[in-house]
């Protein structure tokens, strides 16, 4: 992956139309790279209306259902770590498309946990996702505690 990409739904979406031309107008979409999403949406409202879905660009996609929470409350769903697991396998299928699009409500915690977390994944620095905003870190302390458990039992 050349880049990862944190947005908010309506960003996320936005980027995908980019993609978009008219038939016989290919010249005519602003961008051509592939891209893998992760979409991250909230369970009280059952997600919000969009699905992704894999096409000649968009490689992949992962649709997660957890709301933006750092410990268990009644009636929302808090992050597992069968979920972290499931993100770090997407990242791990899909290094190779060009973009990894990871989008949420608003960009700036959920998605931004992720994404930092998969650029230190894939070797690149995160602390920019750390400094412009606050990751939601039960999000990001998952995905690191599954990844390192997951290094440990694949030494053995």
């Amino acid at each position: 992956m050349k880049r990862v990409m944190v947005r908010s739904v309506f960003d996320a979406f936005e980027y995908v139309m980019d993609h978009y031309y008219p038939a016989g107008l290919e010249d005519e979409a602003v961008r051509s790279d592939t891209y893998a999403v992760i979409s991250i949406q909230d369970t009280h409202t059952g997600g919000f209306g969009i699905a992704f879905t894999p096409n000649q660009h968009c490689r992949d996609v992962l649709t997660l259902y957890f709301d933006d929470i750092v410990r268990e409350v009644e009636g929302a769903v808090l992050f597992t770590e069968e979920m972290a697991k499931q993100i770090i396998d997407f990242i791990k299928k899909n290094r190779e498309a060009d973009t990894l699009l990871i989008h949420c409500y608003a960009g700036q915690s959920r998605s931004r946990a992720v994404g930092a977390f998969a650029l230190k994944m894939l070797g690149g620095d995160n602390s920019r996702y750390f400094t412009q905003a606050n990751p939601n870190m039960h999000v990001y302390e998952t995905l690191e505690k599954v990844w390192r458990q997951d290094s440990v039992q694949g030494d053995e």
